[in-house]
């Protein structure tokens, strides 16, 4: 998840229109950059944006499973159930980061006069 919102803001700041950058999974940034450079295969951006939100839930799930473990004492350490809860809140700004300068994208359109 991380990997394709990052791949999003990424292209979205990016100076040049033609540079796409390939992160080190490999993964989430090959379907931008199939939509950017116009091959036959297109991911549609709806598409990104759900497996995001899914990747997000998933994080959220591990954090809650290690904060859970923590608190029962199963044998999860406070520095595993921490770095879980901040990967799990810093996917979660990002991803409203995103919302929120989609949201300012969408008014400043419907502001424009024709």
């Amino acid at each position: 998840m991380l990997s394709a919102m990052s791949a999003i803001a990424e292209i979205a700041g990016s100076a040049d229109p033609g540079a796409v950058k390939v992160d080190s999974s490999g993964k989430g940034l090959d379907a931008l950059a199939s939509v950017r450079t116009g091959s036959t295969e297109r991911t549609p951006f709806g598409a990104l944006l759900t497996d995001a939100v899914g990747q997000i839930g998933q994080l959220e799930s591990q954090a809650r499973a290690a904060v859970d473990g923590l608190i029962t004492g199963s044998g999860v350490d406070v520095h595993q159930a921490m770095i879980a809860t901040e990967k799990a809140d810093m996917a979660f700004e990002l991803a409203l980061a995103v919302r929120n300068k989609a949201v300012q994208a969408y008014q400043s359109v419907m502001a424009m006069q024709f």
